[in-house]
């Protein structure tokens, strides 16, 4: 019996040797309980979820500006790139900036004194129903009656296209004054925000929800709304193989948004439908578009000037240059 007691100890001994030796990796290591590691994991990833200075471009978060139907953007000037806020909203619902203190406008001045006199708007009316030859009465009374249903013609004209045309959205920047004001960076955007400030978008419905609820980091203006004007005169000036479509296309969307919202006459004017850069937008966006539209798109572009091109748009990013309220 004790022989047997003193082998079955002898074994016992060399299998906890084994099992403790130094040759396993894990031998002095404790035992891994799997929940725990489970939650040590989620805690990691959480970690990383946490917003930080980077904000909304890292977690693709944008709650608020769903919720408030207002966007950062970013735009790249020559004098330097800013971060703003746009909003769309019906006509109906916005109060234009207040341009009564801006500085007169000496590109429109010069415009205006560039119109011959014999351009000037001129309605003729002829009326082939009128007689050769009528008495001075009966003339009158022809022109009196034809006068007053005119009139009333026209008055119900302008009461159906009031009643007929919606209101459409049109775009709002942060501006005051007719001003728009680009901020360095997004901590001195929302200092701004949160500081109660006047500013033209303060009129918006979720405003006060904007207010309470924004950070630095989700100021992180999207692809689509950063916009490089700093870049378009010396794209055009390259001639046309190497324009940049999609760059010039947006361009021209941010460049009208601003226009409308400045309340910039001569912006809206030079990019009016049928003027040289409109026609220039239009081949440039059915050039992007594919398929024989692109085609035909590619030869209209060929036929527009890059010299008068880069010109025009040189004046109007300093237009717009000039409307800046740069806030660090």
């Amino acid at each position: 019996m004790c022989a047997q007691s003193h082998l079955h100890d002898s074994s016992h001994t060399e299998v906890s040797v084994a099992r403790q030796s130094p040759n396993r990796p894990d031998a002095d290591e404790p035992e891994i309980d799997a929940d725990e590691l489970e939650a040590d994991e989620l805690d990691e990833e959480l970690d990383d979820d946490t917003p930080t200075a980077e904000g909304a471009a890292a977690t693709g978060d944008r709650s608020l500006w769903t919720d408030t139907r207002i966007d950062p953007v970013e735009i790249a000037l020559p004098s330097g790139v800013g971060l703003t806020l746009r909003a769309y909203r019906l006509s109906t619902t916005l109060t234009p900036t207040d341009i009564g203190e801006r500085e007169e406008d000496l590109f429109e001045s010069r415009a205006r004194h560039a119109v011959p006199e014999d351009d000037e708007d001129t309605v003729i009316i002829l009326d082939d129903d009128f007689p050769a030859e009528e008495d001075e009465d009966a003339t009158e009374e022809i022109e009196r009656r034809g006068k007053h249903e005119r009139d009333e013609d026209e008055d119900a004209e302008a009461d159906e296209e009031e009643d007929e045309e919606p209101a459409e959205d049109v775009p709002a920047f942060l501006t005051y004054k007719g001003q728009l004001l680009l901020f360095k960076n997004a901590e001195s955007l929302v200092a701004f925000v949160r500081s109660g400030a006047p500013n033209d978008l303060a009129q918006l419905d979720t405003w006060d929800e904007l207010r309470e609820r924004i950070q630095p980091a989700d100021v992180a203006a999207s692809e689509e709304d950063s916009y490089e004007l700093d870049l378009v005169v010396e794209n055009l000036r390259g001639g046309h193989d190497s324009w940049d479509l999609h760059l010039l296309i947006d361009a021209g969307e941010v460049a009208r948004d601003l226009a409308y919202a400045l309340r910039l006459q001569p912006v809206l004017t030079a990019l009016s439908p049928g003027s040289p850069l409109d026609d220039l937008d239009e081949a440039l966006r059915s050039a992007a578009g594919g398929g024989l539209g692109a085609f035909r798109g590619r030869r209209r572009l060929k036929k527009i000037g890059a010299q008068q091109a880069s010109i025009g748009w040189r004046t109007i990013i300093g237009k717009i240059s000039a409307a800046v309220d740069w806030r660090d």
